[in-house]
């Protein structure tokens, strides 16, 4: 990242590694003054913060929970308190900085409320945010207790980034389910704000490790480093021997002890290669003061010993085993050396070993067994996939590595060095600001048409100097909010009240046009001086007066179409049917939110040939499909109800994707208004239903 931040002329903001109570306030005071010729800005934490922060709540909690290692996560409130504080350190630090059109990028699961509180304070900055561990299924994420503070914090930058698309699905399926927000595409719709979610499989700084594999090759005899010399020896006086490389940390998350067994299984039944085969395993140490952390390198050093004790004599050693870190060159030695790259963890959010090694093979040659539980197994299909829990399937794996023909191993590698070449590092960083961009303007582009205290003051303006008025006002999601049970909508007493003081004035002429069925709508209007557009303008009812119809439509079509909602309905818990009367709708509000989704995709593709051969429509609301005649909506029913009226203010307000026709429709002059930020055809823009009420108050006031 250090390129990325300096080409944007950024600053880097985070914890310099030491510990406050370490250092005195002139050490200190140092330290902050070369970070600065560096555009760093440090947020110094004490030892406590440092334990009960990264080793506790971020390394205890989030870290085994995301990898699905519920029975390791430790609920702790005191380590909650303290990852909170450490967070709201780091965005004032970052706040301090800031200025009004900035770009923030927060990176990692130990950041997860940053956004958030950076948002708060500064809403005109753009916030992104990366998370390079996967993010669970909602059954695993919904056993945290703070899972929706979590979200919360998430849901504050502009635009989320993961490296592939399941942590994707699955952040967006915990979103839905814990605030019921909507979600299309990849956009989630809050009450005030469109948030991007996308991928961005990250890569490696591809050329670094190519130009080093080449230039250690290059080296004369005496300019290698002793590990090289030493591997060069041993393939001169083995020249049959292949290796087998195997580098992680040592987390429980890497599925080292599995990786293990499975080499011990393919000895087992492979004995032809016994004496041929070494596995070079390199476990850098991790979190040593850990209970679960000491518990694994005992089981690792207890199962290298069986394995070299069982197959292993004084000329051959199986497993090669470093407990350590190594150098940049010595890493490039060891995959430029080994024939085959074992990388097989129970759980991880990319993995770049697995490019590492693939950069650094200049010959083209070379395996690599991977786990399909990596993120990069999504980008690397040349790779032998393989289920990190099956033991005889990694030996399967091992066999079919070694044995496999130069020419194979060549034309897989091509593929993966050119896709991995192609989206390194760099392409990664610039893809994801590019995003952040758009995800900028895409913001802007909807603040642009938000209704401003200045444009407010205009329609106000406007509205006071008018003297004959049509406000066509939609009812559920713009002058209520949408309810699980649809009956559960009607009006309160705010609403009677504000829609009374509208009525008041003998210059308005309002009309609710609503999907509602017409008995539902006179009921709860009743006492209202209101006129009535119903089911999407099928039924009509000026005040006074009495139901009519549009146009002769006919409702014969229902026994066709009901078999098929009913069959929807006993797939799909929590939906049901309202009928009207001319159009029946499948209500999927309560439903499991995926399961509505995805079976109000299949419902759509299924009623498609049947509507077009009938004249009839589909209409997707929120949370609802309709079938219904065509050719009337509430475009054609608003138009109709203006035909040779003289209006001088036409006001119309509603929520979803039926309201658009009334936005296309009425004449150019009509103040339109969207309530939700979506795409729309409308004018402006309001964000809530609290905030419908308040502008409607606001023109009540003013009259």
């Amino acid at each position: 990242m250090k390129s990325i931040y300096k080409e944007y002329n950024g600053s880097w903001i985070g914890w310099p590694g030491v510990a406050r109570e370490d250092h005195t306030t002139k050490e200190l005071d140092q330290i902050d003054a070369l970070l600065g010729k560096e555009n760093c800005v440090p947020v110094h934490l004490s030892h406590e913060e440092i334990n009960l922060y990264y080793e506790g709540f971020s390394n205890r909690t989030i870290w085994p929970l995301f990898h699905y290692f519920t029975q390791y996560a430790d609920f702790n409130a005191d380590t909650w308190e303290v990852y909170k504080s450490v967070n709201q350190k780091m965005a004032d630090a970052t706040i301090s900085v800031l200025e009004d059109g900035d770009s923030v990028w927060v990176h990692d699961y130990q950041l997860l409320l940053v956004p958030e509180m950076i948002k708060s304070k500064k809403p005109n900055v753009t916030v992104g945010f990366f998370l390079h561990i996967p993010f669970p299924s909602y059954e695993v994420f919904r056993t945290l207790p703070w899972r929706k503070e979590l979200i919360k914090g998430m849901l504050g930058a502009d635009l989320l980034g993961f490296h592939v698309y399941d942590y994707e699905r699955h952040f967006f399926s915990t979103v839905r389910r814990l605030f019921g927000y909507e979600i299309s595409f990849n956009q989630i719709h809050v009450e005030d704000r469109i948030i991007l979610a996308d991928a961005f499989p990250m890569g490696i700084d591809y050329d670094k490790f190519h130009d080093a594999a080449l230039a250690t090759h290059q080296k004369p005899l005496q300019e290698k480093s002793r590990l090289h010399q030493e591997l060069e020896k041993y393939f001169l006086t083995s020249p049959d021997r292949r290796l087998i490389l195997s580098i992680d940390r040592l987390d429980y998350t890497k599925g080292i002890p599995n990786r293990l067994k499975a080499f011990a299984r393919f000895l087992e039944k492979y004995p032809e290669f016994r004496y041929k085969v070494t596995l070079v395993m390199l476990a850098v140490p991790s979190r040593g003061q850990v209970d679960h952390y000491q518990q694994l390198k005992k089981e690792v050093d207890e199962l290298v010993g069986s394995i070299n004790g069982l197959y292993g004599s004084i000329n051959y050693t199986p497993v090669w085993y470093f407990y350590r870190s190594l150098p940049f060159e010595n890493l490039i030695e060891l995959y430029s050396s080994c024939d085959v790259a074992l990388i097989t963890p129970v759980r991880d959010g990319m993995n770049l070993v697995a490019k590492e090694y693939v950069a650094s093979r200049t010959n083209k040659s070379g395996v690599i067994i991977l786990s399909e539980m990596a993120g990069v197994a999504k980008e690397m299909g040349e790779a032998i996939i393989i289920n990190p829990n099956d033991e005889n399937d990694m030996a399967e794996s091992i066999y079919q590595a070694l044995t496999m023909p130069l020419d194979e191993q060549r034309e897989r590698m091509s593929f993966l060095q050119d896709r991995i070449k192609r989206y390194d590092i760099f392409k990664w960083a610039h893809e994801f600001v590019k995003s952040l961009f758009k995800a900028r303007d895409i913001q802007s582009d909807f603040l642009a048409k938000r209704i401003n205290t200045k444009i407010q003051k205009q329609l106000v303006a406007d509205y006071t100097k008018s003297k004959n008025r049509a406000i066509f006002l939609d009812y559920d999601g713009t002058l209520t909010r949408f309810r699980k049970n649809p009956q559960d909508a009607s009006p309160d007493e705010e609403l009677h009240n504000l829609l009374k003081n509208l009525e008041k004035d003998e210059h308005n002429d309002i009309t609710l046009i609503s999907g509602r069925d017409r008995a539902t709508l006179e009921k709860w209007m009743d006492g209202h001086k209101v006129n009535l557009i119903c089911e999407h303008g099928v039924w009509v009812k000026d005040f006074g007066g009495t139901w009519k119809t549009l146009t002769n439509i006919s409702n014969s079509w229902m026994d066709m179409v009901r078999p098929i909602l009913e069959n929807f309905v006993d797939r799909t818990p929590g939906s049901f049917i309202e009928e009207k009367n001319y159009s029946l709708v499948w209500h999927y509000r309560k439903a499991e939110p995926e399961q509505g989704e995805l079976r109000a995709n299949e419902l759509k593709d299924e009623l498609t040939n049947l509507v077009s051969n009938h004249n009839l429509e589909i209409m997707e609301g929120n949370k609802v499909i309709e079938v219904k005649n065509g050719g009337i909506n509430k475009g054609v029913a608003a138009l109709n109800f203006l035909h040779n009226k003289n209006y001088d203010y036409v006001l119309a307000m509603g929520d979803d994707w039926t309201d658009e026709f009334m936005f296309r429709e009425l004449p150019r002059e009509a103040i339109t208004i969207k309530v939700g930020l979506k795409h729309t055809n409308a004018t402006y823009n309001l964000e809530s239903v609290d905030a419908v009420r308040e502008f409607l108050g606001d023109l009540v006031n003013a009259g």
